[in-house]
């Protein structure tokens, strides 16, 4: 089963570190990476909500706005696909480092059947 790990916090705490800061919070995402390489198929931490656009398309027109959709105290600030049980998912979340000042959350990918008739 493969699970998406979100990962949610203020990046308005990120905004004021200085590059010796954000270097010295390295280690622990590395320790991270090491512990579940073998179940983490994928990962990025994303740039701040104000690089975002959010596309919407109503009655055939599309619109495309600045920024996230919603405003919350908390925005999606990276991921990490992994492949593995629930209980194994549950325990890398745990780990997460993201989960020590914000949330963490867990959604299964979506599988959708086949259509081998084509």
């Amino acid at each position: 089963m493969q699970y998406m790990l979100l990962i949610y916090g203020d990046e308005a705490q990120y905004e004021g570190m200085t590059p010796e800061q954000l270097a010295a919070s390295m280690p622990a995402w590395e320790a991270f990476g090491r512990q579940y390489e073998s179940i983490i198929k994928a990962g990025d931490a994303l740039q701040a909500t104000s690089s975002a656009s959010t596309v919407r398309v109503r009655d055939g027109k599309t619109t495309v706005t600045d920024g996230p959709f919603a405003e919350t105290r908390e925005q999606l600030g990276g991921y990490y696909l992994l492949d593995c049980d629930l209980d194994q998912a549950l325990e890398a979340a745990a780990a997460c480092p993201g989960a020590l000042f914000g949330s963490i959350e867990l959604r299964p990918v979506m599988i959708f059947p086949s259509d081998d008739s084509a």
